[in-house]
Protein backbone atom coordinates (compact mmCIF):
# COMPACT_ATOMS: atom_id res chain seq x y z
CA UNK A 1 0.00 0.00 0.00
CA UNK A 2 1.47 3.54 -1.14
CA UNK A 3 0.91 6.36 1.08
CA UNK A 4 3.08 9.55 0.33
CA UNK A 5 3.61 10.85 4.25
CA UNK A 6 5.41 7.53 4.83
CA UNK A 7 7.76 7.96 1.99
CA UNK A 8 6.64 5.46 -0.08
CA UNK A 9 6.23 5.76 -3.84
CA UNK A 10 2.63 6.57 -5.09
CA UNK A 11 0.51 3.53 -6.29
CA UNK A 12 1.46 2.73 -9.95
CA UNK A 13 -2.03 2.82 -12.03
CA UNK A 14 -0.56 1.96 -15.27
CA UNK A 15 1.05 -1.51 -13.28
CA UNK A 16 -2.37 -3.58 -14.20
CA UNK A 17 -5.24 -2.79 -16.70
CA UNK A 18 -5.27 1.38 -17.05
CA UNK A 19 -7.37 0.63 -20.13
CA UNK A 20 -10.25 -1.20 -18.20
CA UNK A 21 -10.03 1.29 -15.29
CA UNK A 22 -10.66 3.96 -17.99
CA UNK A 23 -13.85 1.96 -19.13
CA UNK A 24 -14.77 1.86 -15.44
CA UNK A 25 -14.88 5.50 -15.33
CA UNK A 26 -16.43 6.44 -18.66
CA UNK A 27 -19.64 4.02 -17.92
CA UNK A 28 -19.84 4.86 -14.05
CA UNK A 29 -22.81 6.23 -13.86
CA UNK A 30 -24.70 3.37 -16.17
CA UNK A 31 -22.96 0.85 -14.27
CA UNK A 32 -24.27 2.18 -10.83
CA UNK A 33 -27.54 1.74 -12.01
CA UNK A 34 -27.43 -1.70 -13.31
CA UNK A 35 -25.37 -2.63 -10.12
CA UNK A 36 -28.57 -1.19 -8.20
CA UNK A 37 -30.92 -3.51 -10.36
CA UNK A 38 -28.94 -6.54 -9.84
CA UNK A 39 -29.05 -5.98 -5.98
CA UNK A 40 -32.75 -5.47 -5.89
CA UNK A 41 -32.88 -8.80 -8.38
CA UNK A 42 -30.73 -10.39 -5.81
CA UNK A 43 -32.60 -9.47 -2.41
CA UNK A 44 -36.12 -8.43 -3.37
CA UNK A 45 -36.32 -7.35 0.64
CA UNK A 46 -34.12 -4.55 0.17
CA UNK A 47 -35.86 -2.41 -1.95
CA UNK A 48 -38.85 -3.16 1.09
CA UNK A 49 -36.40 -2.01 3.88
CA UNK A 50 -35.12 1.23 2.31
CA UNK A 51 -36.81 3.76 1.04
CA UNK A 52 -36.53 5.77 -2.36
CA UNK A 53 -34.01 8.78 -0.54
CA UNK A 54 -32.08 5.30 0.55
CA UNK A 55 -31.99 3.58 -2.14
CA UNK A 56 -30.83 6.97 -4.47
CA UNK A 57 -28.32 7.07 -1.44
CA UNK A 58 -26.93 3.40 -2.13
CA UNK A 59 -26.88 4.41 -6.01
CA UNK A 60 -24.75 7.69 -5.58
CA UNK A 61 -22.74 5.65 -2.68
CA UNK A 62 -22.12 3.16 -6.22
CA UNK A 63 -20.40 5.49 -7.65
CA UNK A 64 -17.83 5.82 -5.43
CA UNK A 65 -17.17 2.18 -5.13
CA UNK A 66 -17.30 2.31 -8.84
CA UNK A 67 -13.73 5.06 -8.69
CA UNK A 68 -12.13 2.65 -6.16
CA UNK A 69 -12.87 -0.71 -8.36
CA UNK A 70 -10.89 1.26 -11.76
CA UNK A 71 -8.23 2.47 -9.67
CA UNK A 72 -8.09 -1.63 -8.23
CA UNK A 73 -8.11 -2.60 -11.82
CA UNK A 74 -5.47 -0.12 -12.86
CA UNK A 75 -3.34 -0.50 -10.27
CA UNK A 76 -3.89 -4.35 -9.65
CA UNK A 77 -4.31 -4.02 -6.37
CA UNK A 78 -7.10 -5.46 -4.65
CA UNK A 79 -6.13 -4.12 -1.52
CA UNK A 80 -7.51 -0.62 -2.78
CA UNK A 81 -11.41 -2.23 -2.48
CA UNK A 82 -10.74 -3.67 1.27
CA UNK A 83 -8.90 -0.12 2.32
CA UNK A 84 -12.13 1.87 0.85
CA UNK A 85 -14.46 -0.63 2.59
CA UNK A 86 -12.98 -0.12 5.70
CA UNK A 87 -13.67 3.70 5.54
CA UNK A 88 -17.16 3.28 3.86
CA UNK A 89 -18.44 0.91 6.68
CA UNK A 90 -19.30 3.15 9.64
CA UNK A 91 -20.62 5.35 6.85
CA UNK A 92 -23.50 2.64 6.58
CA UNK A 93 -23.67 1.68 10.26
CA UNK A 94 -24.72 5.48 10.71
CA UNK A 95 -27.04 5.34 8.43
CA UNK A 96 -28.67 1.92 9.69
CA UNK A 97 -27.86 -0.19 6.18
CA UNK A 98 -26.73 -3.47 7.23
CA UNK A 99 -24.01 -5.01 5.71
CA UNK A 100 -25.43 -7.89 4.09
CA UNK A 101 -26.91 -5.34 2.00
CA UNK A 102 -23.70 -3.40 0.62
CA UNK A 103 -22.58 -6.85 -0.27
CA UNK A 104 -25.41 -7.62 -2.39
CA UNK A 105 -24.17 -3.91 -3.76
CA UNK A 106 -21.00 -5.15 -4.23
CA UNK A 107 -22.40 -8.50 -5.84
CA UNK A 108 -24.17 -6.27 -8.13
CA UNK A 109 -21.35 -4.23 -8.90
CA UNK A 110 -19.13 -7.15 -9.69
CA UNK A 111 -22.20 -8.77 -12.35
CA UNK A 112 -22.70 -5.06 -14.10
CA UNK A 113 -18.80 -4.14 -14.05
CA UNK A 114 -17.90 -7.38 -15.91
CA UNK A 115 -20.89 -7.10 -18.28
CA UNK A 116 -18.73 -3.92 -19.55
CA UNK A 117 -15.42 -5.07 -19.31
CA UNK A 118 -13.57 -7.17 -21.65
CA UNK A 119 -13.95 -11.05 -20.21
CA UNK A 120 -10.08 -11.24 -19.92
CA UNK A 121 -10.16 -8.41 -16.50
CA UNK A 122 -12.26 -10.56 -14.83
CA UNK A 123 -9.56 -12.33 -12.66
CA UNK A 124 -8.81 -8.45 -12.05
CA UNK A 125 -12.05 -7.48 -10.64
CA UNK A 126 -12.93 -10.76 -8.86
CA UNK A 127 -10.48 -10.18 -6.09
CA UNK A 128 -10.67 -6.50 -5.84
CA UNK A 129 -14.47 -7.41 -4.90
CA UNK A 130 -14.05 -9.97 -2.79
CA UNK A 131 -11.55 -7.81 -0.74
CA UNK A 132 -14.39 -5.07 0.10
CA UNK A 133 -16.71 -7.97 0.82
CA UNK A 134 -14.47 -9.83 3.41
CA UNK A 135 -13.95 -6.27 4.87
CA UNK A 136 -17.72 -5.99 4.95
CA UNK A 137 -18.50 -9.18 5.97
CA UNK A 138 -16.03 -8.73 9.17
CA UNK A 139 -18.11 -5.91 10.20
CA UNK A 140 -20.99 -7.24 9.67
CA UNK A 141 -20.22 -10.37 12.12
CA UNK A 142 -19.10 -7.23 14.76
CA UNK A 143 -22.17 -5.47 14.27
CA UNK A 144 -24.93 -8.52 14.62
CA UNK A 145 -26.19 -7.99 11.23
CA UNK A 146 -26.38 -12.10 11.16
CA UNK A 147 -29.26 -12.49 12.80
CA UNK A 148 -32.20 -10.45 13.69
CA UNK A 149 -32.57 -8.16 16.63
CA UNK A 150 -35.48 -9.33 19.29
CA UNK A 151 -38.08 -6.30 19.38
CA UNK A 152 -38.46 -6.64 22.98
CA UNK A 153 -34.46 -6.10 23.87
CA UNK A 154 -34.52 -3.58 20.88
CA UNK A 155 -36.94 -1.59 22.53
CA UNK A 156 -35.19 -1.72 25.96
CA UNK A 157 -31.66 -0.91 24.74
CA UNK A 158 -33.15 2.41 23.15
CA UNK A 159 -33.42 3.60 26.59
CA UNK A 160 -37.58 3.39 26.59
Amino acid sequence: MSHPSLGLPPRDLSAGRPDAGAILTASRSRIAARALEIALELDSTMGERHDELALRGLLADLSAFIDRLAIAVAAEDPGVMANFAEMVAVRYRKRAIPMDDVVTLCEGLRRSAQAVLPSAVAPVVDPAIDEGIRVFRWHRRIAGDARKRNPLLAFIYRGA
